[in-house]
């Protein structure tokens, strides 16, 4: 059946530190990602235990909440930035109305 795809080894820990650099939990995370109505935020949990990989949207979600490139997030050779969120501003990103009350 083939060799599986190769896997970034710091990529859980990476997006649990970006949450956690946040002050998020589990269920905000999701909410800032925007995708508190496709999924369970035990979701989240399963991708900071390196339970389960997030598609690439859901990595370029948290790349656009924490401020950094993708690869940032992706490549086990990059360090996230000491301060989230980072300085990267994306032009022409649209962003979902907020929910808040």
């Amino acid at each position: 059946m083939g060799n599986p795809r190769p896997r970034p080894l710091r990529m859980a820990s990476k997006l649990r530190s970006i949450r956690e650099t946040l002050g998020l939990s589990q269920s905000q995370m999701l909410a800032r990602l925007g995708l508190e109505d496709s999924m369970h935020y035990g979701r989240i949990s399963q991708y900071e235990n390196d339970e389960r990989e997030p598609t690439l949207m859901t990595l370029l979600a948290y790349a656009h909440v924490a401020g950094v490139h993708l690869e940032d997030i992706v490549s086990d050779d990059l360090d996230l930035p000491a301060r989230l969120p980072g300085n990267v501003h994306y032009q022409g990103l649209r962003h979902k109305p907020s929910r808040r009350k």
